[in-house]
């Protein structure tokens, strides 16, 4: 169990330090119905740090979405909603649109980061048998309709129809899942380690599915959400019933900053 979690978290280091890392993201901007101006312009709807005033726009149309570049030819885009986003390169840049709740937002990313400023690492609490969990599945009947809220301000209807109920220090304890895959259930949460070890919005916890009634929690695999790096994600939050009255010294510690 400790070398498939040594893995994991070198796969996770790995990632971050890659040039797609949330750590290259430079900017958020939303995208209205129609022409978007992309370049160096301080009036451009997306607003690049360096290159031409004008560097091409983004059109959208009803569903339609491209890339006109300044004297060259239009490119169709796709939003991350079904999967990976069109890249559009200039430069070290990178722009792509992501899709929330039907709002277009571009993010720019610098693919060049990495080698001005490297990764500085992730530190995590110490390997702990006690924090891996084996929680009831139960079903909520009738479906609990949550409102998650993001660090936008915006509130997303989730409709919840299990929790994974355990004890702590002989009270029982449920989390309510954000999402609930074939194969994965997905979880956000904060404890009492929340703003102090570790990162003060909360963490993400992923579990795979439940099994005969019983679901596993390996809080020792919770881990930052993107927020924790940039200030350009949209994260959700943890929902009231997802606050912890209790410390969970297990997993990701706070992110301390680019070396």
């Amino acid at each position: 169990m400790v070398n498939d979690l040594e893995i994991w978290q070198r796969e996770r280091q790995a990632e971050l330090a890659a040039p797609s890392s949330w750590l290259g993201l430079i900017g958020l901007f939303w995208l209205q119905q129609g022409v978007n101006r992309v370049g160096s312009d301080e009036g451009a709807e997306v607003v690049l740090p360096n290159g031409l005033p004008e560097q091409g726009t983004i059109v959208w149309e009803a569903d339609a979405l491209r890339w006109q570049p300044t004297g060259g030819q239009p490119q169709t885009l796709k939003t991350d909603f079904d999967g990976e986003p069109t890249m559009v390169e200039v430069g070290q840049l990178s722009l792509f649109v992501v899709d929330r709740e039907g709002q277009l937002a571009v993010r720019v990313r610098d693919r060049d980061w990495a080698r001005r400023t490297p990764f500085a690492g992730l530190a995590y609490f110490p390997f702990d048998t006690s924090w891996v969990v084996d929680a009831v599945w139960e079903t909520i009947d009738p479906p609990l309709l949550m409102e998650v809220p993001n660090v936008s301000g915006d509130l997303k209807p989730v409709s919840v129809s299990h929790r994974a109920v355990f004890e702590h220090a002989g009270q029982a304890v449920a989390l309510l899942p954000m999402s609930v895959g074939e194969h994965e259930v997905f979880f956000v949460f904060r404890d009492r380690t929340s703003g102090k070890e570790s990162y003060g919005a909360g963490r993400f916890l992923k579990a795979s599915a439940p099994e005969n009634g019983r679901i596993r929690l390996d809080f020792n695999r919770a881990y930052n959400p993107p927020c924790a790096f940039t200030p350009f994600a949209t994260c959700p939050l943890p929902p009231p019933e997802n606050w912890l009255p209790f410390a969970i010294p297990a997993g990701e510690q706070k992110y301390v900053g680019k070396s």
